[in-house]
This record gives structure tokens, C-alpha cells and sequence, in this order.
């Protein structure tokens, strides 16, 4: 049995406003095994990239991680550690891959160079080695003519290519987890596949533990071990892939899946969309964040917040319709991966 890498516990995180305080993760749970991949699912405003973030501890003013949160790292706590201390263990042993490459890559800086720049910090090479590391990296995520391109700028690559020249310098220490945080935003549907595809084999090649965080369910179909879903800064459902995909069990895991396009999909037909709009958390609801939404809530759902029903071993929901008392409703349309 594969060991627990990564083990998140009742974490909080809230964000401090002139309108009040937010709070965007609520109570969040789940553990990252090693070479597995987790796929994190839900809407934008649901938490997944504040989860994302706070693992590595980039919370900052007005943000804040919550007492009582624990964030372990093969059984070493992170939620206490100082700015330093996490220092060494951010972009060594856990590498983040951040949504805009654009944004995120120096447009200063030669790509070859910010490649570099995690092994002259973490290993403490030469700069004359670490640049030729960072042309081998570039090699392995399989960007043409690496020697050129790692002396170019980032607005002389394309946006498949400076997403993975992203994926190179989050890997070049060989991390033990890599979280990928909406890796293929902005790229065309072939592009994202490619990513997805070199993120699989970088997975393979290097025995690198992955939280892949995204919205859209269709693009983790092939590569995920897990899904947890997300809405309303919490975690409504979560379980092996097949059980997601084959048996989900809660409304909003079936309101995601129905939005993903599928290949019968008539001309002109109108795609599913889900009504309503997410919850707003600076006064969280007292029951279920998605029942103003869902179409077979009950009274309880808009007063109390469920606890996580179990399915099977390791897949859970937060659904009152799970209750041996809730009335029966009709069984979500299995869609094929």
C-alpha cells in the first residue's frame, strides 16, 4: 500500500475585507498517496486554488490560515512554519505550477535562466551547470531545439510552450508532489491535451506525486487517481475516478459531469449550464452551500450542513439525500470515460 505523502486536515482559510471576512476554505480533508494524482473540481470561487496555495503556505495579508489547520508533509507539520523554513521545501520537494504562464515567468529574464534559478537557490550549483540542467529540462518536457529556447524571452514562446517551460522549472529538483493549478487555462483543446499528456509521463518518469487543480472534469478524465469536488470552500464529494465518474452521489458532482460536452452532443443543442451563482462567503449558509441551487433540496439542506456519507472505501458525499430518511431520486445518467 502505497504511504500517505500529503495529509490536509480541517483546513481554514480566510481572507480579511473592508466588507468582512471571507471564508474560503472551510474544514477542507484529504491525503495525496505517493505517484498518485488528485484532482481537485469545481467552480471558480469554490477554493481550489486557495487550497492549492496554502499548502505551500502562499497565504499572505489579508489572508490567513486558521489555527486548528493541519497541513502534514511526510508527518511534518507546514501550517506552523515561518517564511524561511518553508523556503526550502517550496520549488525542492513540492513545486507549483501557477495559472497564467505568462504572468508567472519573468518577462525580464531568459527562460533558460529562470529554469536555473530553483537549482542555484536549492542545490546551490554553479550558474554555468545549472543553465545546462535547465536545457536538459527543457528537453524533457519536450520543447524543440532547447539550446535556442533557452535563451529566448517568454513573450518569444507560445502559450503551450511557456506553460511547459512552467512544468520544467516546477520539476527541475525532482519534487516529491507537484501541484498544477489549471495547467492548460487559455490553451486550445490539442495544446491542453499535450500538457496533460507530459504531465502524466513526468508523473511516470519521475515518481512525482500530483494535485491537479481544475473546473472542468473532461480534462482530468484520463490522468486522475482521485477527484475531490469542491464548491462553496468545501468539499462536498470525494473518491476514486471511476466512482465519480460511474456512481457520483452528490447533486453538484452531476451538475458537473452534465456540463461536460459530450461527443453526441447535437448541432446547435444548448449545453448544460448550472442556474443560480455560488454562495457568498462572508456569510457562509448554515446548511448545504449548493441547496439554493439544487433542484431535489429538502428543508434540511437550507438549515444544516451534512456530514460526509460514506459510499465505499474512500469515497464519500455531503448529501442529505444519502439519509436512509431522504426520499429517493433518480439515479445520475452514467457518463463513459
Amino acid at each position: 500500500m502505497m504511504e500517505k505523502i500529503l495529509e490536509v486536515k480541517d483546513l481554514n482559510v480566510s481572507f480579511n475585507t473592508y466588507a468582512g471576512e471571507v471564508q474560503a476554505v472551510r474544514g477542507v480533508s484529504f491525503d495525496l498517496k505517493q505517484k498518485e494524482c488528485l484532482a481537485i473540481v469545481g467552480e471558480s470561487g469554490s477554493g481550489k486554488s486557495v487550497t492549492a496555495k496554502a499548502i505551500i503556505k502562499l497565504i499572505h495579508d489579508p489572508g490567513v490560515i486558521k489555527k486548528g489547520s493541519s497541513i502534514k508533509y511526510l508527518g511534518e507539520e507546514l501550517a506552523n512554519k515561518n517564511f524561511d523554513q518553508m523556503r526550502k521545501i517550496r520549488g525542492s520537494e513540492i513545486s507549483m505550477i501557477f495559472q497564467d504562464a505568462l504572468t508567472s515567468l519573468n518577462p525580464t529574464k531568459k527562460v533558460g535562466h529562470q529554469v536555473a534559478q530553483s537549482l542555484i537557490i536549492h542545490q546551490k550549483m554553479g550558474k554555468r551547470e545549472a543553465f545546462d540542467k535547465a536545457v536538459e529540462m527543457l528537453r524533457f518536457v519536450k520543447i524543440p531545439n532547447p539550446e535556442r529556447r533557452a535563451n529566448q524571452y517568454p513573450h518569444e514562446f507560445s502559450g503551450g510552450m511557456r506553460q511547459r517551460a512552467m512544468i520544467a522549472m516546477a520539476l527541475v529538483n525532482k519534487p516529491n508532489i507537484l501541484i498544477a493549478d489549471e495547467p492548460t487555462t487559455a490553451l486550445d483543446v490539442t495544446i491542453q491535451a499535450q500538457i496533460i499528456d507530459l504531465l502524466k509521463d513526468m508523473q511516470e518518469e519521475l515518481n512525482t506525486a500530483i494535485v491537479m487543480i481544475t473546473h472542468d472534469l473532461g480534462v482530468v478524465a484520463g490522468s486522475a487517481d482521485r477527484i475531490a469536488v469542491m464548491y462553496g470552500g468545501m468539499i462536498v464529494e470525494q473518491g476514486p475516478k471511476k466512482e465519480i465518474f460511474y456512481r457520483p452521489k452528490h447533486p453538484y458532482t452531476w451538475a458537473l459531469l452534465n456540463s461536460v460536452p459530450r461527443l453526441n452532443t447535437k448541432s446547435k443543442e444548448t449545453l448544460y449550464s448550472i442556474k443560480g451563482t455560488p454562495p457568498d462567503l462572508i456569510q457562509p449558509p448554515l446548511g448545504c452551500p449548493f441547496a439554493p441551487r439544487c433542484e431535489f433540496r429538502l428543508n434540511i439542506c437550507n438549515e444544516k450542513m451534512p456530514t460526509a456519507y460514506p459510499i465505499i472505501e474512500g469515497h464519500d458525499a455531503k448529501c442529505w439525500l444519502l439519509d436512509e430518511r431522504a426520499p429517493k431520486v433518480k439515479v445520475f445518467e452514467r457518463l463513459e470515460v
